[in-house]
């Protein structure tokens, strides 16, 4: 019995075309745990897609995904002096966001990222003068800017592209192509109408894996179920039930992700308020579980044990039986299945 991801394939893969058509030269993006679907998987879908790139996050992955991906593979960590060398064919492109970075990779296939506006890493306005001589021993297969998600400010992401054109222009670079992060297909479209001499392409990850959220469904199953009454002890840690109830085993712990959270930027009186409350109750061993039942996210017994998690489910709600599947709220970047579902 497994935690378990449940895909609609036909489905998933209808929106996969859906932002193909989109965005005109998708490169889609494959990194970390593969969006919660694995690299394997992920390169299999982008090879049904057509792509002749796929983008991955280190070099690490690229030596795993060049054996599950025939075409090119774009590594978007950018490449640093000293970094530990990892044999890799010579259809994976680097990133590189120095003039140290461009002079270090001699003779290598290389996209030059440049400063945006998330202060993250990329060569400087300053930098451009030294690029010309440093790209005379590298293979140049376009430039790459990464934006924000939010504009706070409401500064346009149009706007911040095309001054990175103009000013790579101005120094007379070769602009043959440009990738791009977070934008959207209308900001796209608008500037390949203004450089059409510039391909844009358009790395993504998230939308075009996950952009479907009623494709997709994790379901833990139901190991066992033991009744207890107010007041029994229970657990590693001995606690007492607070009422009348069941303890719920189901699949799904530490290792598959289940109870860890990746901080979240909280906008608004409403989340933060929200936020104090999860907290507080966190004090008193008061955990919200990712697992449906009945209709309701149940609490954690206590916090999850590493491929388990033990539930509390009253004793007015139904009683689940062994082999039953709850529903599983998941991060799909942070959360490990045991097994993948098609249907």
């Amino acid at each position: 019995m497994a935690l378990t991801l449940y895909v609609d394939t036909a489905r998933w893969r209808a929106h996969h075309k859906h932002v193909q058509e989109q965005f005109p030269g998708l490169v889609p993006v494959c990194k970390g745990n593969g969006y919660g679907f694995g690299h394997e998987r992920l390169a299999e879908e982008a090879t049904r897609l057509g792509s002749d790139v796929l983008a991955v996050g280190t070099t690490y992955e690229a030596a795993r995904i060049k054996d599950w991906f025939g075409g090119d593979l774009l590594v978007l960590t950018p490449y640093r002096r000293g970094e530990e060398p990892v044999p890799l064919p010579d259809r994976v492109i680097r990133s590189v966001s120095s003039i140290d970075g461009v002079y270090g990779l001699v003779g290598a296939r290389v996209v030059i990222e440049v400063m945006s506006s998330m202060k993250r890493h990329g060569i400087s306005e300053q930098d451009l003068p030294q690029l010309h001589a440093a790209i005379e021993n590298v293979r140049l297969e376009g430039f790459a800017i990464h934006l924000p998600l939010d504009r706070t400010d409401g500064s346009d992401a149009v706007e911040e592209v095309i001054g990175w054109m103009d000013r790579l222009r101005a120094a007379r670079l070769p602009l043959h192509t440009m990738f791009v992060s977070h934008l959207k297909a209308e900001d796209l479209a608008r500037l390949q109408q203004q450089f059409p001499q510039t391909r844009f392409r358009a790395r993504i990850g998230t939308r075009l894996w996950l952009g479907d959220h009623d494709s997709t469904e994790y379901r833990g199953a139901v190991l066992d179920v033991t009744r207890v009454s107010k007041g029994d002890r229970f657990g590693y840690r001995q606690q007492k039930a607070a009422s009348d109830g069941f303890l719920v085993v189901v699949a799904g712990g530490t290792s598959h992700g289940v109870g860890l959270e990746a901080p979240k930027a909280l906008h608004g009186v409403m989340p933060r308020a929200k936020g104090v409350a999860r907290a507080g109750l966190a004090t008193v061993n008061r955990n919200l579980s990712p697992f449906v039942w009945g209709g309701k996210q149940r609490w954690f017994a206590e916090p999850p044990h590493m491929q388990v998690s033990i539930l509390f489910v009253p004793s007015d709600a139904p009683e689940p039986k062994v082999g039953e599947e709850l529903v599983a709220h998941l991060r799909h970047t942070t959360t490990q299945f045991d097994r993948i579902v098609d249907r």
